[in-house]
């Protein structure tokens, strides 16, 4: 399994946010001690899990997680609402 910090825009290690790669290359967001997402690829498709719990914690929460999935929180609502994202106990 490997470890990062997120970064900021300015090349700066954010503290307690954290990418995380397993040998499969499934991908992790961490923020604090709860995973909030999963990335992997399957016959080449993207499937993103979110945690049900932690997704939407808060807004430091959303806001790394919105850098992790590349988009807004208002998308990922709209992909949680049509289905396009799975929700599961990641914790």
């Amino acid at each position: 399994m490997k470890v990062e910090n997120m970064v900021s825009s300015k090349g700066n290690k954010i503290a307690n946010q954290f990418i995380l790669t397993d040998n499969d290359g499934v991908e992790y967001f961490q923020s604090y001690n709860s995973i909030i997402a999963k990335r992997e690829f399957e016959e080449g498709k993207e499937i993103i899990t979110l945690d049900g719990h932690y997704w939407n914690y808060s807004r430091t929460t959303s806001k790394y997680r919105s850098k992790f999935l590349n988009e807004t929180t208002k998308e990922t609502e709209k992909k949680v609402k049509n289905n396009l994202y799975w929700i599961a106990n990641l914790n």
